[in-house]
């Protein structure tokens, strides 16, 4: 028995009436990742950066080389909107971690680039985070770990077709 079981058995008692299938799943996802996130923001505290942060670096980076985007296809990837993403832009290029171009293909827009400082960083801190999720899923064995996997990208499909 886990608390999302708990939930389920206290709404079949006030409500049996209800089909309440979908939130133990629903709900064992959203729990999962709330019990993960702080362990996922601790390594990246290490490196003094937060969870968005090292989404953008790491984006930039698995790019590869110049490690440059579009500040649309950018936003687009970490989906976040073009007001967040200017304001987080601003607060990586203040560090140094970032630097934005002239767009040759557009007057209009620049272009995102790590530096070498923003691209060392990345290196660093995905290093770590691997080492880290590693850690966290250490209890699983490979068949659990590829049976989850399988699970969630099905999952993932139906959620991205809608």
């Amino acid at each position: 028995m886990d608390k999302v079981d708990n939930i389920l058995a206290q709404w079949q008692a006030e409500r049996p009436d209800l089909d309440t299938t979908p939130m133990g799943p629903i709900g064992r996802l959203k729990r999962c990742a709330a019990l993960m996130q702080p362990k996922l923001d601790k390594v990246f505290a290490e490196f003094e950066l937060s969870y968005w942060e090292f989404d953008v670096l790491a984006t930039l980076k698995r790019s590869g080389a110049p490690y440059c985007l579009a500040p649309t296809t950018l936003f687009s990837t970490l989906m976040v909107t073009s007001g967040t993403m200017t304001h987080r832009m601003n607060q990586l290029e203040k560090r140094g971690l970032i630097e934005r171009l002239a767009n040759p293909e557009d007057a209009r827009s620049k272009l995102v680039r790590l530096t070498a400082e923003g691209a060392a960083l990345a290196d660093r801190a995905v290093e770590a985070h691997l080492q880290n999720e590693r850690h966290i899923i250490s209890e699983l064995s490979p068949e659990q770990l590829q049976q989850i996997d399988d699970n969630l990208r099905t999952l993932l499909a139906v959620l991205e077709e809608h």
